[in-house]
């Protein structure tokens, strides 16, 4: 299997930039069941037999304990990339529904991102690789700016656990549209998300007003996407407070 000349272009660019791969790593890579994951878990097999360096990856899918299971069409797709896999069963997702008191995704997410903190752990795996691309990193952006009343965002590369640990994001720099280009390139069935939740959250609705903005202009994706790169401090009130408390403190 080739990959485009493009999509291999933008992937080998993250993954050196980034620096997120290193000989002997132990990669642990989180797979939902969306195309994201999927295509994420080939295209880190494919490198692998091309990389000039040695690394091991696993996948893992955990089951969130809702009553409709996925894990038959899981597995179908988890076997189509050819790689060591396993399903793990788990009451994450209702533990979320018992505990939350506002919003059930947070939580659930919360409950989901600690199990493979503690899978990594406990199995000896230095990096987790998520299947995150650059709009989920420009809607992470604005979850956070509506409703967290901060400018941040996810990481294409995160150290953890005083660097005992690394989140890693090898395809950060393609779209969506890359993303079903590789699915469909690869033969992947999306599995639905079973949560009873599935399509309401804060993202889904942050990607609704995102994906109209995206409809009249392709460009702006990458254009708020390097803005992040483009930070100018004296023009956010941050930087102007901190100037003022500096003037007060003179004085």
């Amino acid at each position: 299997m080739v990959l485009p000349a493009k999509t291999n272009r933008l992937i080998g660019q993250a993954l050196a930039k980034f620096d997120m791969i290193a000989d002997g790593d132990r990669i642990l890579i989180a797979v939902s069941g969306g195309v994201d994951s999927l295509v994420l878990a080939s295209v880190l097999h494919l490198w692998q037999k091309k990389a000039p360096i040695s690394y091991d990856i696993h996948c893992i899918h955990l089951e969130m304990g809702f009553q409709d299971s996925n894990q038959p069409l899981i597995q179908a797709e988890l076997d189509k990339i050819g790689v060591s896999s396993e399903i793990i069963h788990t009451t994450l997702g209702l533990d979320a529904q018992r505990e939350a008191t506002g919003n059930l995704c947070y939580h659930c997410a919360r409950n989901r991102r600690t199990k493979f903190f503690d899978l990594c752990r406990e199995r000896g795996f230095n990096k987790l690789a998520l299947g995150h691309h650059k709009e989920d990193i420009v809607e992470t952006l604005f979850i956070n700016l509506f409703y967290g009343g901060n400018i941040s965002t996810m990481l294409p590369k995160q150290q953890l656990f005083k660097g005992n640990l690394h989140i890693i994001r090898p395809l950060s720099l393609l779209i969506k549209k890359d993303i079903i280009e590789l699915s469909d390139l690869f033969g992947y069935q999306p599995v639905k998300n079973p949560c009873p939740q599935s399509g309401t959250s804060k993202r889904d609705y942050v990607r609704g007003i995102l994906n109209g903005l995206y409809a009249t202009d392709e460009k702006l994706v990458h254009n708020i996407y390097a803005a992040m790169t483009n930070v100018r401090p004296e023009y956010l009130l941050d930087e102007i407070l901190k100037k003022s408390l500096m003037g007060t403190l003179k004085n």
